[in-house]
């Protein structure tokens, strides 16, 4: 039986939250979970509990992976999508909504277009409030689905090299699971045009925390790396089409390019994929995007169980 981690969150708002024990822990309950599915598809651990799933910015898998969670968990979900669709559209501050959240459910996650927003969140409310991506700032629980998919397949106890390709700057995934790999012996390389380098806060993090990493704008520097971690080019950050047209082809990932790297090498992203990743890698045993994007349902249920204080271990 594993032991409860000392480590208590009220709200997970940003990577650097979470600790090695906290980490392994949740690493854990996700195995035991997705162990657990393949012989009941509803584990009753949360039929008293409702989830408000708020999502001011477009979302498939995040949204989606939530809601599924808390009904496996045989929880209740309420939800608002698209700030057209709430009251924030007839001029309600995101205060007043958040106060009527706290009112109807027992745990909030929050998407929004602005960085911090999920922290103005649970400083002003009472139930615990998860961040699923504010703008261009983090995305903590895409963050520890990509570990754990990295987990499954690579171990973490070894030295591994992890190379982040196309859009550094913007990538919150990629600003979050720096954060959860440094607890880890990862070695981190950057593939990015200069432009759409990491930004400074998160170099500056790194070196604090002493560890290793290389900047590039050639890819082939990637043919070393254990795992390939693939992003699109993030068209809604920039402010000039223009600039989004010159760098949105940067970088392609085929089935050419992969059998020239690793023998064991795999690929990650994060998703939605653009032009950034063939679709003649599909099919490729490198290729576990879309494993990772299931991942999310077992990380997000044991996540969800953690901050609500109810054991499954």
């Amino acid at each position: 039986m594993l032991s409860w981690p000392k480590t208590q969150l009220k709200a997970v708002l940003s990577a650097s939250q979470f600790d090695r024990e906290l980490l392994d822990f949740l690493l854990s309950i996700s195995k035991k979970i997705e162990t657990a599915l393949r012989t009941k598809r509803v584990l009753p651990l949360l039929s008293d509990y409702v989830l408000a799933t708020l999502f001011f910015e477009p979302s498939t898998r995040t949204r989606l992976s939530f809601e599924a969670a808390m009904h496996r968990l045989n929880g209740k979900v309420i939800s608002t999508v698209g700030v057209q669709f709430s009251s924030l559209a007839k001029g309600e501050s995101l205060f007043d909504t958040l106060k009527m959240v706290e009112a109807y459910s027992d745990i909030c996650v929050i998407r929004h277009s602005t960085e911090g927003a999920s922290a103005v969140a649970a400083k002003n409310i009472s139930i615990p409030v998860i961040n699923a991506g504010d703008g261009a700032g983090e995305h903590p629980t895409q963050a520890l689905l990509d570990l754990y998919t990295i987990a499954k397949h690579k171990n973490l106890q070894d030295d591994f090299t992890v190379a982040f390709i196309g859009d550094i700057r913007y990538g919150r995934t990629i600003h979050s699971l720096i954060q959860l790999l440094w607890h880890y012996p990862a070695k981190l390389l950057f593939i990015s045009p200069p432009e759409l380098a990491l930004p400074e806060k998160y170099k500056s993090l790194l070196k604090e925390k002493n560890i290793s990493f290389v900047e590039t704008a050639d890819i082939r520097e990637a043919c070393t790396a254990d795992v390939l971690y693939v992003t699109r080019i993030q068209e809604e950050r920039f402010l000039d089409r223009q600039e989004y047209e010159k760098f949105k082809d940067s970088y392609i990932v085929n089935r050419q390019f992969v059998e020239s790297c690793k023998n064991n090498v795999i690929v990650m992203h994060p998703l939605p994929r653009l032009n950034e990743i063939s679709t003649d890698l599909d099919s490729h045993p490198s290729a576990v995007y879309f494993e990772q994007a299931q991942n999310g349902l077992y990380t997000r249920m044991a996540l969800l169980l953690y901050l609500t204080g109810v054991d499954f271990s």
